[in-house]
C-alpha cells in the first residue's frame, strides 16, 4: 500500500477524475491501480477564485516497489504506515472488573475499549441517559428550567454532545487512534464521510444515535450502565508497600463499590468532584484556561470572507475561521473558539443562579449565524492564585455577574461590538438576531468579564475585523459569559496514566485535563482503557503507549 499527498483537483471535478488524476501522477496503467481509499480531503482557499481540493490517498498498486524505485525521493509518494487498531491485552478469567466514571467520549471509548478486550466495566453517570438528557436540556433552552444533573455538561455523551460534534484535533497522534476512533464513530452511525474530510463533524442529533448504538454494543459485550449514579467519593487506603490504593467509589445514595481500577473520565464541570478529589488528598495542579463570550455574525458574511466568489458552493459548507491576537502592552492573547458554522448559541450552565454560553451547530450547519468563543486565556499564577480550585471560583463569579446582568431568569446578557468597543451598555439589538435561547438581555458586559479580558478584546475584534472583513461590524452580537473551556484543573497522573498518588485511579479526558476535544478526549480514552488493561494483567505501560501520559494534549479546543 502507498500513500500519495497533495493531489489537487479542482471543486467541481467529476467522481472519475481523481482516479485519472492518480494514474497521471505516478505514471502508471489504469489497470495498475488496484484500489484507492481517500484518507483526507481538505480545500486549499488561499486563492478564493481558484478554490482546490487537496487529497491524501492510500493506493494498493499492481507493482507498488516499482512505483516507489521510480519516484525515489518524492516526497509525496511513500509508503503507506499501519494505521490498523490492536488491543493490548485481554482480560484475565475472573479478573477485576474496572469501573468508569463519566459518559464523556472519554468514557465512552474506555469502556468500549475495555469492553472489547473482555473486561466487562461498570460505567457509572452521574445524570440520564441521552434521549431524557435531551429533553432536561430543551427545557432550559426553551423555559429557563435547570435540571442540575441532566444539561449540557452532565449526562450521557457528554459536553460535546451538545457542541458541532467537532472531530479534530492537533494532537500527536503516531498510532493513529484518532482514525480508530472515527470508524468506530462511523461503526455505529456517524457519517462516512468523518473518515477523510479535514474538519470533520457529526451534529448534535446524529451524535444522539452514535452514543446508543455504543451503549448497545458495550452492553453486548458484557459493559453495565448506571445512571444517575454520581461518585460522591473514592475509599483509599495504603496497600502492604505504603502506597495509596483506590479500594471502591461510593455514590451519592451511600452505596460503596469495591473496585480496584477507576477511570476517572469527569467533565470539566464536575466541580463537586474536584472538591472530593481534594479532600482525599488526589493529587491536582491549577491549569490555565480561557474566558469570553460568544460572538454572532450573518454566516452568508463569513462565507463571502473566507471563499469569495465560491461562497455557498454546497462541496464546501458553511465556511469557518480560527483567529488570534496577541495583545503585546496587556501581555494577553484573544482568540476565537470551538467555532461553529451554521449554529446556534445556547444555554450552557450546570448550577442554578449562573449563565454559561456554549456554542452547537447540526450535521447541515443550516442556520443563518455563525457563531464561537471569542476568549482571552487566564493562568493561575497572575489571575487566581491559591488554592487548587481557585479557578472554579474564578469562572463562578463571572457566571454569576452574567446572571444579574441577564435579568436571574437565565436570559444571557447580549451587547453589541459597537457599543462594547465604546464602552457603552446595549439598550437594543441590531440586524443580527441573536440565537441564544432562553433569550437575551441587552446589556454591559464588562460587568460580567475581568477587565483585563474587556480590554484584551477591545483590542482584538479589531484586529479581527482586518483578518475577516466585517468581524467588527457594529451590530455583530456578543452573549456571555464563555467559561468553560477547558478544565481549570488537573489531575495529575504518571507515566503510567494511574494517579501519581493513587495507584488504580486512572485521571483522563477533559476533566482531568488531558484533552481539548472530542477527538482528543476519545484517544485519551482508549490510551487510558490500554494502561488499565496493562496494570491489570500485569503489564507495563512502554514506548509510543505512554505518550501523552503526564501533558495535556493540544487538542483544538472544540468543545465550548
Amino acid at each position: 500500500m502507498l500513500r500519495l499527498t497533495e493531489l489537487r483537483l479542482p471543486l467541481d471535478h467529476p467522481p472519475d477524475a481523481l482516479r485519472a488524476a492518480v494514474v497521471d501522477r505516478l505514471r502508471i496503467a489504469h489497470t495498475d491501480l488496484l484500489d484507492l481509499t481517500i484518507i483526507r480531503r481538505g480545500y486549499d482557499a488561499r486563492k478564493p477564485r481558484r478554490i482546490l481540493f487537496v487529497y491524501t490517498l492510500h493506493l494498493k498498486l499492481r507493482n507498488e516497489s516499482e512505483v516507489l524505485r521510480r519516484h525515489h525521493g518524492d516526497a509525496h509518494i511513500c509508503p503507506a504506515p499501519d494505521m490498523a487498531y490492536r488491543h493490548v491485552a485481554r482480560a484475565p478469567e475472573g479478573g477485576p472488573r474496572p469501573i468508569v466514571v463519566g459518559t464523556g467520549p472519554c468514557g465512552l471509548m474506555a469502556a468500549l475499549t475495555l469492553a472489547q478486550m473482555g473486561f466487562r466495566p461498570l460505567i457509572l453517570e452521574r445524570g440520564t441517559p441521552v434521549r431524557q438528557r435531551t429533553k432536561d436540556t430543551w427545557a432550559l433552552w426553551r423555559r429557563g428550567v435547570l435540571s442540575p444533573e441532566s444539561n449540557v455538561q452532565f449526562g450521557e455523551g457528554g459536553a460535546g454532545l451538545f457542541s458541532d460534534g467537532k472531530l479534530y484535533s492537533g494532537i500527536k497522534d503516531r498510532r493513529h487512534l484518532g482514525r480508530h476512533l472515527m470508524e468506530e464513530f462511523v461503526r455505529f452511525g456517524a457519517p462516512e464521510e468523518i473518515l477523510y474530510v479535514s474538519k470533520p463533524h457529526i451534529g448534535t442529533f446524529r451524535l444522539v444515535t452514535v452514543v446508543e448504538n455504543m451503549r448497545a454494543e458495550i452492553e453486548r459485550l458484557g459493559g453495565t450502565y448506571r445512571f444517575g449514579a454520581r461518585v460522591a467519593d473514592l475509599v483509599v487506603d495504603a496497600g502492604p508497600d505504603g502506597t495509596n490504593r483506590v479500594r471502591a467509589v461510593v455514590l451519592a445514595d451511600g452505596e460503596t463499590i469495591p473496585a480496584s481500577h477507576v477511570v476517572l473520565a469527569l467533565g470539566h464541570s464536575a466541580r463537586d468532584s474536584f472538591e472530593m478529589l481534594r479532600h482525599r488528598g488526589v493529587a491536582m495542579e491549577a491549569k490555565p484556561f480561557s474566558i469570553g463570550v460568544r460572538i454572532e455574525h450573518p454566516q452568508g458574511m463569513i462565507d463571502r470572507a473566507r471563499l469569495g466568489p465560491q461562497a455557498g458552493n454546497p462541496a464546501l459548507g458553511a465556511a469557518d475561521y480560527k483567529l488570534v491576537h496577541h495583545a503585546e502592552a496587556l501581555g494577553r492573547s484573544t482568540y476565537s473558539f470551538c467555532m461553529c458554522p451554521g449554529g446556534r448559541v445556547v444555554a450552557a450552565t450546570s448550577e442554578p443562579g449562573r449563565v454559561v454560553t456554549n456554542g452547537m451547530s447540526q450535521y447541515s450547519r443550516a442556520e443563518f449565524n455563525a457563531n464561537a468563543g471569542i476568549v482571552v486565556g487566564v493562568d493561575p499564577a497572575r489571575d487566581y492564585p491559591g488554592d487548587v480550585l481557585a479557578g472554579v471560583g474564578f469562572q463562578r463569579v463571572w457566571e454569576s455577574a452574567a446572571f444579574v446582568e441577564g435579568g436571574e431568569d437565565y436570559r444571557a446578557p447580549a451587547q453589541l461590538v459597537g457599543d462594547f468597543l465604546a464602552g457603552r451598555a446595549s439598550t437594543r439589538l441590531g440586524d443580527v438576531v441573536p440565537s441564544y435561547k432562553p433569550g437575551v438581555r441587552p446589556a454591559d458586559l464588562s460587568r460580567c468579564l475581568p477587565d483585563f479580558v474587556v480590554a484584551a478584546m477591545r483590542e482584538a475584534l479589531p484586529a479581527f475585523g482586518r483578518q475577516v472583513p466585517g468581524f467588527d461590524r457594529a451590530d455583530a452580537v456578543m452573549t456571555g459569559v464563555e467559561t468553560r473551556t477547558s478544565s481549570p484543573v488537573r489531575v495529575t497522573r504518571g507515566g503510567d496514566f494511574q494517579s501519581t498518588s493513587v495507584q488504580g485511579l486512572f485521571p483522563a479526558g477533559e476533566g482531568a485535563g488531558y484533552a481539548g476535544g472530542i477527538l482528543s478526549a476519545g484517544v485519551d480514552g482508549i490510551r487510558v482503557a490500554e494502561a488499565l488493561a496493562l496494570a491489570a494483567t500485569g503489564q507495563e505501560v512502554a514506548g509510543e503507549m505512554r505518550q501523552g501520559a503526564r501533558g495535556a494534549l493540544s487538542g483544538s479546543g472544540v468543545y465550548g
